[in-house]
């Protein structure tokens, strides 16, 4: 599934994240989006809910977060220490 969120400022990337993530029943989640400050708010809602996350830039101020489904132990904190390394690699500390 996806989720256009492009045009869309904080808080609503997130929340319409949330929003998206209590109706999922899938695996993974895209979430695209063009608001920086997503970048860590996005996948912390998807931390919350058992969901590791990814993020790739898909052009200049555009970025895919993809959001895969955890199974078992998941540690949120873990995911997203692993996503500020990410947005390091990214350049968008």
């Amino acid at each position: 599934m996806e989720l256009d969120v492009r045009g869309e400022m904080c808080p609503y990337p997130a929340m319409k994240t949330k929003e998206a993530l209590k109706r999922f029943t899938g695996e993974t989640l895209v979430v695209l989006t063009d608001h920086a400050p997503a970048l860590s708010t996005v996948p912390w809602e998807g931390a919350k809910a058992g969901f590791a996350a990814d993020i790739e830039a898909t052009g200049a101020g555009e970025w895919k977060i993809t959001l895969v489904r955890q199974n078992g132990a998941f540690d949120a904190r873990r995911a997203m220490a692993q996503i500020a390394d990410r947005l390091r690699e990214l350049g968008q500390e």
